[in-house]
């Protein structure tokens, strides 16, 4: 078997067997005995390696060229001999504050399951170990595992949304704050949070329809009895993606509100240097013309008149300056 096969497994009554030496046997074997089926999981194949386990288990070209490409949004597809389902687990980095999405490929048969990863997130080594604890759940086959698989990457959309809603509200604090300045770069601050949100939707808003499909329609190679559970996952989804346009109209709103305080801000900065310029227009409006070269002056030959235009020039800055204190611009 290729080496990107990260686990291969075969279930029989719920429970988990040994590995199987040959795909083709194995399938024909769970085929005919009706309660087995195979688990197969790969990790970012190349072409090459995922074409031994396509060709044996018949997967469709198409849903084959998708698992290999990746960069799929999410989404559920049909085929003749199999069900295709694409998710987009996301991973949140706290030491960043970035989200990024892996891809997370389900191929649904009579009695098998491939999955195929890409990227860091979505590791299913603990959905399967929980679901290898809980033989009644695993013992409806195929459809528990789509099921698990599902519900593990719409619950961890809630975690992440939770841990976003966090940092949210550090950075509303720094843009609400009282002496809120520019040195942090807020705007940008909000903007790179904006990419990230954006980052999220595009994993949870296109997985509605398909989850709906799931919970409320006739798919091929579900059970029907599972619509219950996946209408469980629909909810959960709804939640994530509910919660994330909250959070995406709160950086809005936020960035919005910065951008008022920053027109405000320099309002006031442009009033005080406009009361400080009219205070300093005085005295200097007032030594231009006592320094102009003309005989004949007003009080030029005066004794006292150096002192008087110090104190009428000082008066007046005075006078300014409690005028615009009292209206609030210095």
């Amino acid at each position: 078997m290729p080496r990107v096969i990260v686990d291969c497994a075969m279930y029989r009554d719920g429970r988990r067997s040994a590995a199987p030496e040959d795909l083709s046997d194995a399938l024909d074997e769970a085929r005919e005995s009706g309660d087995a089926f195979l688990w197969v999981g790969m990790y970012e194949p190349s072409e090459e390696e995922f074409d031994h386990v396509s060709q044996e288990f018949g997967l469709h070209k198409l849903a084959v060229e998708d698992a290999l490409t990746a960069h799929q949004r999410p989404k559920l597809e049909v085929y003749d001999d199999s069900l295709f389902v694409v998710l987009k687990p996301v991973v949140y980095d706290e030491e960043a504050d970035t989200v990024s999405a892996g891809e997370l490929m389900v191929f649904i048969g009579d009695s098998f399951v491939v999955t195929v990863r890409h990227g860091e997130g979505a590791a299913l080594a603990a959905v399967r170990h929980r679901l290898e604890q809980d033989p009644e759940v695993l013992r409806h086959g195929p459809t528990a595992v789509l099921y698990a698989v599902s519900d593990a990457v719409v619950d961890h959309y809630i975690e992440v949304a939770a841990e976003l809603q966090a940092d949210l509200e550090e950075l509303e604090a720094e843009v609400f704050a009282p002496n809120a300045t520019e040195t942090k770069n807020t705007a940008a601050r909000i903007y790179a949070f904006k990419r990230q949100v954006l980052e999220f939707r595009r994993a949870t808003n296109p997985l509605l329809q398909p989850m709906d499909r799931l919970a409320f329609g006739n798919v091929p190679f579900v059970h029907g009895h599972a619509q219950p559970f996946f209408r469980d996952v629909a909810d959960h989804l709804t939640k994530a993606s509910e919660y994330i346009e909250g959070l995406d109209r709160l950086l809005s709103d936020a960035l919005a509100a910065h951008l008022a305080q920053m027109g405000v801000r320099q309002n006031d900065d442009m009033r005080k240097i406009s009361a400080w310029a009219a205070m300093a227009a005085v005295p200097t409006m007032v030594a231009g013309i006592y320094g102009m070269n003309f005989d004949h002056m007003w009080e030029l030959r005066q004794s006292w008149g150096y002192p008087v235009v110090l104190v009428v020039m000082a008066a007046v800055c005075l006078g300014l300056h409690r005028l615009f204190k009292t209206r609030g611009w210095l």
